[in-house]
């Protein structure tokens, strides 16, 4: 592909090739050392200021203030913004003068990585900032930034907004939209409150293959590679589940795996094909502890972001404070729509969606159609957070069966502000039920299910060698991130999300294979 450069793009490229012939490296290879940063400086400055007249700082050019001799400029690191002061007798003194005039007023442009050295100040109007008495270009940026303007009072003006740019091109969206680092700060806190959770109570961090010989653990279509070696086809994962309860098997009595999962399905404002999970395996625990446990860790995790248990998410407050409401998926969808499906078959449930107008065909079985009638007219009503249990066992072919009531499972959704955070069960352990379970899947499969699971027969020899009473959990992170940060789509929590190729790109490809 052959870029087509802007004006401003061919007059960098120019200034490149002059700083060269001028003997600078543009971009140098050397260690540049740096002490301080600038939330640090601006935080202890006033208190401590004995410690800041050696400084060593470095960062991206945003701002400049040119005043002939001397000049005003920003420097945004990793921590923040802050002013820096320069004077050309200063850095350049004697014969130096015209390299001032050509390396600061002539050659750098914002966006370059500029290093510096100097002592802090306070300027008159009360601006902390740092008087320059060395610089150094580090790395010359070709390409130039969208300009936003940010007020006295912090507001940013021209921000750019365009989810196609930000989300392609999110190297530049962390450079001018300082709230979206802060999103994934949180984002990776909410993670290490996870975690410090698990650690606290003893659990095991593992890993486990993303590679799989058979995509286990849920009811998605799969992404298919091939491994050339061993002349095999592989799966991306769909979910890590098996492999964990393989560990339970093997003797832990609590492992988790933040796991990267693959599914080849849609993409919409809550849905990725790549997105992360957590999953958990509790040996000797049931689905009632672990909505108890759930309860505690989402509570957790509210009060470590944000000091509060009650966050606004939208226009609505979600309040994660224990305990949740209960309600099982018949009774929620009788509740929601008047009917009372636990009793029907299938040709009943596919008759009761059609009269909803809910698409459904011949391929799904009770458990898919189950899912669709909660899917389509329940899930959107259950704001506060919201466990819906005791599914028909159709829909849970990895769930052990109900202690007092026939034809369910042990099972609980999640729901939060109308989407499924966690999916939890009192785990099947009984091998000769789980080999039946799987058959009755493959027959879905069969029937044109392309979401049904395959038999996993190396998890049935290891179930067949004992798995002790277990209770298990997967919590979508991306959409619990979602909530904690106050986003309204996965693609504002996920650095790189899944992306349909640039239309520009997929002409130029087009146009050139007919030649």
């Amino acid at each position: 592909m052959i870029q087509e450069l802007s004006e401003q793009e061919l007059l960098r490229r120019n200034k490149l090739e002059e700083i060269r012939k001028a003997g600078i490296e543009p971009y140098p290879a050397e260690e540049f050392e740096i002490n301080a940063n600038a939330a640090d400086i601006k935080a202890n400055y006033e208190r401590d200021k004995i410690n800041y007249k050696d400084i060593s700082f470095a960062g991206r050019l945003m701002m400049v203030r040119d005043m002939g001799k001397a000049a005003f400029a920003e420097l945004q690191d990793s921590t923040g913004k802050i002013q820096v002061y320069i004077k050309r007798d200063e850095i350049c003194p004697g014969e130096d003068k015209n390299l001032y005039d050509l390396l600061w007023k002539k050659w750098i442009d914002l966006g370059d990585f500029i290093g510096i050295k100097g002592y802090v100040f306070t300027t008159k109007v009360g601006e902390i900032s740092i008087h320059v008495q060395s610089l150094k270009l580090l790395s010359k940026s070709l390409k130039p930034l969208p300009v936003v303007t940010v007020d006295k009072e912090g507001n940013a003006h021209d921000a750019v907004t365009d989810p196609e740019f930000r989300y392609r091109q999110r190297y530049v969206d962390l450079v001018i939209n300082p709230k979206v680092r802060k999103t994934f700060e949180q984002r990776t806190a909410v993670i290490n409150s996870i975690r410090t959770f698990l650690n606290n109570h003893s659990a095991l961090e593992v890993d486990t293959p993303v590679l799989q010989s058979i995509p286990g653990g849920a009811t998605a279509r799969p992404f298919i590679t091939h491994h050339n070696a061993l002349d095999m086809p592989l799966y991306l994962r769909i979910a890590n589940e098996l492999y964990l309860k393989r560990l339970i098997v093997g003797g832990f009595d609590w492992v988790y795996e933040f796991s990267r999962n693959f599914r080849n399905e849609g993409m919409d404002r809550t849905h990725n094909p790549e997105f992360t999970i957590l999953e958990f395996y509790v040996a000797y625990k049931d689905y009632f502890w672990m909505m108890k446990t759930t309860e505690q860790l989402l509570e957790k995790i509210a009060m470590d972001l944000h000091d509060t248990a009650e966050l606004e998410v939208g226009d609505k407050k979600i309040n994660f404070a224990a305990p949740y409401k209960r309600i099982s998926i018949y009774d929620a969808i009788k509740e929601h729509t008047g009917i009372d499906v636990s009793k029907m078959d299938e040709v009943a449930l596919r008759d009761t969606c059609k009269k909803l107008h809910l698409e459904v065909d011949d391929s799904m079985g009770k458990g898919k159609l189950i899912d669709t009638l909660f899917g389509e007219k329940c899930e959107d009503h259950y704001i506060q957070p919201t466990f819906i249990i005791d599914y028909p066992v159709e829909m849970s072919p990895l769930t052990k069966k109900h202690r007092t009531e026939e034809g369910l499972v042990e099972r609980f959704e999640l729901i939060i502000n109308g989407k499924e955070i966690a999916n939890a069960y009192s785990e099947l352990n009984d091998p000769i039920d789980q080999r039946a379970r799987f058959e009755d899947q493959v027959k879905l499969m069969e029937r044109g299910d392309d979401e049904a699971m395959f038999i996993d027969h190396d998890f049935l020899r290891a179930l067949e060698y004992g798995m002790p009473p277990t209770s298990g959990i997967g919590i979508g992170i991306d959409r619990l991130c979602m909530l904690m940060t106050n986003q309204v789509s996965i693609q504002d929590v996920l650095f790189f999300p899944q992306m349909r190729p640039e239309a520009k790109a997929v002409a130029e490809g087009e146009h050139s294979q007919t030649h």
